[in-house]
């Protein structure tokens, strides 16, 4: 059975590393630590990652052979980092030695999740301006790839996965490749890197070759021949659909994995009423958010509502939301667990939906992605302010969460609304970004002021002496973090600094 477990682990390690460059040990590690007794002792895990480091070696050297084949490493731009990482490998390896097991067994599953969920956000990696063969690296270029060259080094080495992921994520975010020279060139370095933290962690824990020979062979075998396989079908195939399969394996991997080796905690906490509450809840929230986006989108297409207008009724809505969250329940973890699974499903439902025709035209997106990005931030924070306020604060504090909400959603829509509708008075500077208004902030304020009071006085227990100030210094707050926050990163820094302030005033 564990001989199955290992040629499983093997192939799903061999295609990530031959479609994106992934490291073995993202897909490896956690089928071996959960599946396989041999690797559930005290250096179980530290083991796991030594025969996945292995395997990585011949699967990244052949899927190497096959990018350079198609033309596709660059190391003229990327050999500082190439240095960093390879140089930090083994002072990572020596440093995963003296972590308790469950520290890099746990990594490497939750890292599975993040990773996937990262593919279906953005399947392809591609920028639209290439790096030049002429150019020369820059301060900034140079200063990136000391930063992430040595800590991705130290990382591969001491958990050994994720090293390959980032990789590709700085070549194009920061050095400007495409996303199969990207591969490439993360591939070549992993041969390298794999070969340095295998040998290190062999030589740190010799029971790998003594006690372990037979899965070491089979692994490196297996991902050999399937990182060849799927090298060659990801330099015929189009990036986008190699992004969502690999984003597709990895989250339910990960999910599946995570769900197994917590198994004992889970059948422990949650009995068959929890799961019919979580069904109900879920349910209820799903029928919520369903009728008002069908009201939405009555509005949007029977309507002559502006794009912009479309646009805030929307963030509002989604905002709206933590309400539902908060009053179906009286268990925090479980409004937290909603939170988690809708957000799941609506980005899987976004992106297989997000290339019709009827999409750009339903929300009108300033960016690629842009939709799906806003859904993750909301979501994701919301779910954090309940933990936080609800979950280790305790019940009585819970309106904070639904407060900081308030302090940003109906201001950031009506601040839009009047700057674009009314405003003359425009504010200019190095600190702001785009078009904004006098009218547009001073709408902001003001409406983060009322909903801010509104909801503090049927939500807490304040007296209205403290509630009227701490609304007022809300409000001014919520308006000039709105107006000098960039790229539309006021959904998080707006609520976040209006949950500061709650905080001080609550805790006091």
């Amino acid at each position: 059975m564990e001989y199955l477990v290992v040629i499983i682990a093997s192939i799903l390690a061999g295609v990530g590393t031959g479609l994106v460059g992934l490291s073995a040990a993202t897909a490896m590690v956690p089928l071996l630590i959960v599946l396989c007794p041999t690797f559930r002792g005290e250096h179980g895990a530290y083991m796991a990652t030594a025969i996945a480091l292995a395997s990585d070696i011949l699967g990244s050297a052949v899927t190497t052979g096959i990018y350079a084949k198609n033309k596709k490493i660059d190391l003229k731009h990327g050999w500082i980092m190439t240095a960093c990482i390879i140089s930090m490998c083994a002072v990572g390896s020596v440093a995963a030695f003296f972590t308790h097991q469950q520290v890099l067994g746990g990594f490497s599953l939750f890292l599975c999740v993040a990773i996937g969920i990262r593919f279906l956000v953005k399947p392809d990696s591609k920028k639209k301006e290439s790096v030049s063969a002429l150019h020369k690296l820059t301060i900034k270029e140079i200063a990136v790839s000391l930063f992430f060259g040595l800590t991705i080094g130290f990382g591969t080495g001491f958990f050994g996965s994720g090293g390959g992921m980032m990789m590709l994520i700085v070549f194009t975010a920061f050095l400007g490749y495409d996303r199969k020279t990207a591969v490439g060139t993360s591939t070549f370095i992993m041969t390298f890197t794999a070969l340095i933290a295998s040998v290190s962690h062999i030589l740190i824990e010799p029971a790998i070759i003594l006690e372990c020979w037979d899965y070491l062979l089979i692994a490196i075998v297996t991902a050999t021949v399937f990182s060849m396989l799927s090298a060659q079908f990801a330099n015929k195939v189009n990036g986008k659909l190699v992004g969502i399969v690999t984003g597709v394996i990895l989250l339910a991997l990960g999910l599946t994995m995570i769900t197994l080796n917590y198994r004992n905690i889970i059948l422990e906490n949650i009995d068959v009423v929890l799961l019919s509450e979580f069904g109900r809840v879920f349910g209820l929230f799903i029928a919520i958010i369903v009728a008002a986006a069908s009201v939405l989108i009555i509005i949007r297409y029977t309507t002559k509502v502006p794009g912009y207008v479309f646009r805030k009724l929307l963030h509002i809505v989604a905002m709206l939301a933590i309400f539902p969250l908060l009053f179906l329940t009286d268990i925090w973890w479980m409004a937290v667990a909603v939170d988690v699974a809708f957000l799941i499903l609506v980005i899987i439902a976004l992106q297989l939906v997000e290339k019709c025709k009827f999409y750009d035209g339903l929300f009108q997106q300033k960016g690629k992605h842009e939709v799906i990005i806003s859904f993750i931030c909301l979501f994701s924070m919301i779910g954090v302010f309940i933990a936080l306020c609800w979950g280790l604060l305790g019940p009585e504090y819970k309106y904070m969460a639904a407060t900081a909400m308030m302090a940003w959603g109906p201001g950031d829509g009506l601040a839009a609304i009047v700057g674009i509708t009314w405003g003359k008075k425009k504010l200019t500077g190095k600190m702001i970004e785009g078009t904004k208004t006098v009218e547009g902030t001073v709408a902001m304020g003001v409406t983060s002021l009322v909903c801010t009071a509104l909801t503090l006085i049927f939500m807490s227990n304040l007296r209205w002496y403290v509630i009227l100030p701490t609304a007022l210094v809300v409000g001014v707050i919520a308006a000039f973090t709105e107006l000098f926050t960039k790229k539309g990163w006021d959904t998080i820094t707006v609520p976040v600094v209006s949950l500061v302030v709650l905080l001080v005033v609550g805790l006091l």
